[in-house]
């Protein structure tokens, strides 16, 4: 698996990894969420941050992360590809060479948060709505 910086014509790719990952982790959203945060994604979120991606040896992209300063803003890795490492390669990859320390993660989560607690991320604070002002409370967490 190599770690490659995106390109703007994969971010079709990636968003439907988001959507893969989202449908099997944050079981909270509606069909409703889901839909108006894919243009997001596509034109507003992913454009604007650093994105790196996992791509086998075959040229098949399993996920990715996109970061803004020292904050992970996103980390989604293809359904189908879960628990196999890659969360943990781009992780690592963010932290080493993007200094990255800070992320924010759905309370309603649950496997977000353990996967950033297993990492060495501990909890720092709370707050009620997301980014988006939607009542989907997130836990700010630190890298240990």
């Amino acid at each position: 698996m190599k770690i490659e910086t995106a390109v703007s014509s994969q971010f079709e790719r990636l968003v439907a990894i988001w959507e893969s990952s989202v449908r099997a982790t944050h079981h909270f959203l509606q069909e409703s969420d889901i839909a108006a945060l894919r243009p997001l994604l596509l034109n507003a979120y992913l454009p604007h941050l650093r994105v790196v991606i996992a791509r086998d040896e075959t040229g098949v992209i399993h996920g990715f992360l996109g970061v803004d300063q020292n904050r992970i803003e996103m980390l989604f890795v293809d359904d189908v590809s879960r628990g196999k490492g890659v969360g943990k390669l781009l992780l690592k990859y963010a932290v080493e060479y993007f200094g990255v320390n800070e992320v924010d993660v759905n309370e309603q989560n649950p496997q977000g948060v353990a996967f950033y607690q297993y990492m060495g991320f501990v909890q720092v604070g709370r707050s009620e709505r997301d980014g988006q002002g939607n009542l989907f409370p997130l836990l700010h967490m630190r890298l240990g």
